[in-house]
């Protein structure tokens, strides 16, 4: 993606099934699990950049041995920096004890840290707000009584935190931050508050407090919490969460938006944001990773035993498109084959806007992401010549072209645009500044006819439009091609994400921009007006009315103005603008279609809020979140 965009955080868990020493044995290592944690998480670090974290619970110790470890990072390479930390505790060990230590589970969870049975992981993308120390995952609620613990790790943003925060006050509850992650792990810390109260109650004429405590450890019924937690929740969300006993749960939202799969056999259980980084991780077929449901929890108990309960009854299933447009790992064989039909399913619209002039087109993509859909769009181009070949030798239609050249002919496929450096732009001057940026991408010379070819450039999809109109329209225009085609294998984003995605500020989509635009051209800013109010009135909000802002204007016309938009006075070439339409992502991903932040489509109230609310921001000039 040329905008870069920041997105979903990423989480991983593992519960070991046996006891460490089980693994000790088997594997010769007591690190068997930290590193396959450690897999789990590069394997996610396009999720999150920005700091890291890993939490550690040890199951049945002693009182007066530490049984919760944590470490968190926000250095630029926060989970080596993480993981070389955990891996000196092994050599304290092997220094303390000798080899024999590291082969002996019960000396290494009395005298070593991060020795336990249940791990989370989380890799973190800030998308709002200061990137500290203190707001990297995972984080921890404490407590004396060891199943009051809370460790809290997700992959989530909430719309209504302001209502959240509220209910935790009428509990009697002073929270220190109004913030979502805070305000989930406060609320669902007082409800394992209360079924630990619950259970003690139960028991409290008939056991010591001494007896209860290991009852209550037994007993506790985290899918009981989870329903009472959430019932208010609004948002995109997989939760994962770790409690002092060693049970532990990743918990989704009942519209599925954010991803969860687990993989579990006799030995452990394991949960990740991404199916490849599990293959990875435990070398695994595919077919062995399941997807947790939306509206589920999949909860492991303190003795091992796993199994998935409904939190929340399950919403239509509208998951994030994003993921399997841009923000997941392209090796997972689904997003792979998604994302060349995105690429193909663009072919009519390509031909239109070259007038099926293949000769004189040459084919791109900017990397790095684009490329699989790129190989679509290929794989359409030659699905077009062959069926042209067909009708010709076949159905004998008549053709222009030389018959030897028609069957040798093939696509110019050329890599045009190559990421060269990242450029600091702290000169001051905007001409210089933007003549800075021009040279962040970099292009091959000489295989681009001067005043004769176009230049077809796919990308995964376009935001903001500021790359594409200071650096990499600027880099291609320097080939002198006759014409410039802009393509976005994902539709046109015209609204605020609030379930996760770092796009929350109406005025930053540049098919907004165009819109704006298109209706001050035509003296439409009085519809602009009539939008804000709706969406200030403060009545029923639960309409997206910001939609009402696209209605006079085809698809086709905001791509002209938004091809207009980018195309700078320098800019020699014409340039056009094609973008993915949304019936074919659709047909492309059918099994995730959340898809709100092109079609306005909110699964959940919050979400139709948040839009009306950022609206009402961009119209009063404020640059707030809107949520």
């Amino acid at each position: 993606m040329s905008d870069q965009i920041k997105h979903e955080c990423g989480i991983a868990l593992i519960r070991l099934r046996k006891p460490l020493q089980y693994y000790i044995d088997k594997y010769g290592s007591p690190a068997y699990v930290s590193n396959r944690l450690y897999v789990l998480m590069q394997k996610q670090i396009n999720r999150g950049q920005d700091g890291a974290g890993v939490a550690n619970i040890k199951i049945n110790t002693k009182p007066g041995t530490r049984y919760i470890s944590r470490y968190r990072s926000i250095e630029p390479q926060a989970v080596n920096f993480i993981f070389d930390k955990i891996q000196k505790k092994y050599k304290k060990a092997k220094k303390l004890g000798g080899d024999q230590a590291l082969h002996d589970a019960d000396w290494l969870k009395e005298n070593i840290a991060f020795t336990g049975e249940v791990w989370l992981g989380h890799l973190r993308y800030g998308t709002h707000g200061e990137n500290s120390i203190e707001t990297c995952h995972p984080f921890l609620k404490q407590n004396n009584w060891r199943s009051r613990n809370l460790v809290m790790a997700g992959n989530f943003n909430m719309t209504n935190v302001e209502e959240l925060f509220g209910k935790l006050v009428e509990l009697g509850q002073h929270p220190k931050e109004k913030t979502d992650t805070v305000t989930v792990m406060e609320k669902i810390g007082h409800f394992l508050d209360e079924e630990n109260q619950r259970i003690f109650d139960k028991y409290k004429h008939q056991y010591s407090n001494e007896q209860i405590t290991a009852v209550i450890e037994d007993e506790l019924d985290v899918a009981r919490i989870l329903r009472r937690s959430c019932r208010d929740f609004d948002g995109g969300y997989a939760m994962a969460g770790l409690i002092g006993n060693g049970s532990s749960f990743v918990v989704r939202d009942p519209s599925g938006i954010r991803p969860a799969y687990y993989y579990a056999d006799d030995e452990i259980v394991v949960v990740a944001s991404e199916k490849p980084a599990i293959k990875s991780a435990f070398d695994i077929d595919f077919k062995q990773i399941k997807e947790i449901q939306p509206g589920n929890a999949l909860v492991i108990n303190k003795d091992g035993n796993f199994a998935e309960h409904e939190i929340m009854p399950a919403r239509e299933k509208k998951s994030c498109s994003f993921e399997r447009i841009y923000f997941s790992r392209g090796t997972d064989p689904d997003i792979y084959r998604e994302r060349k039909l995105l690429g193909k399913a663009l072919i009519p619209q390509i031909l239109q806007a070259i007038d099926f002039d293949l000769k004189n087109t040459v084919f791109s993509y900017i990397p790095n992401t684009a490329e699989t859909a790129f190989l679509g769009m290929i794989e359409g181009l030659e699905d077009y010549l062959s069926a042209k070949r067909r009708e010709v030798l076949l159905e004998g239609k008549p053709h222009l072209e030389d018959l030897e050249e028609l069957l040798n002919f093939r696509p110019r496929v050329e890599k045009l645009v190559s990421k060269d450096v990242k450029l600091r732009t702290f000169i001051t001057n905007d001409s210089d500044r933007d003549a800075m940026v021009a040279n962040v991408y970099d292009t091959t010379y000489e295989v681009v006819r001067s005043g004769i070819d176009t230049l077809v450039v796919i990308d995964d999809s376009i935001v903001r439009g500021t790359t594409l109109e200071k650096s990499i329209l600027t880099t291609l225009d320097k080939l002198e091609p006759k014409r410039i085609v802009i393509v976005s294998s994902a539709p046109q984003i015209r609204f605020p994400d609030c379930y996760g995605i770092d796009m929350s500020k109406m005025k930053e989509f540049i098919a907004f921009r165009a819109t704006i635009a298109l209706l001050k051209e035509k003296g439409m800013e009085s519809l602009m007006n009539d939008v804000y109010e709706q969406a200030n009135s403060g009545e029923v909000l639960d309409i997206n009315y910001v939609k009402g802002l696209y209605e006079p204007f085809t698809d086709q016309e905001i791509s002209d103005k938004i091809a207009e938009i980018i195309t700078s006075e320098n800019i020699k070439a014409e340039v056009k603008v094609i973008y993915q339409t949304v019936d074919n992502l659709h047909k492309a991903c059918p099994n995730h279609l959340g898809d709100w932040y092109f079609t306005g489509d909110f699964p959940t109230p919050g979400g139709m809020r948040v839009v009306n609310r950022a609206f009402v921001n961009y119209m009063e000039g404020k640059t707030i979140r809107a949520y």
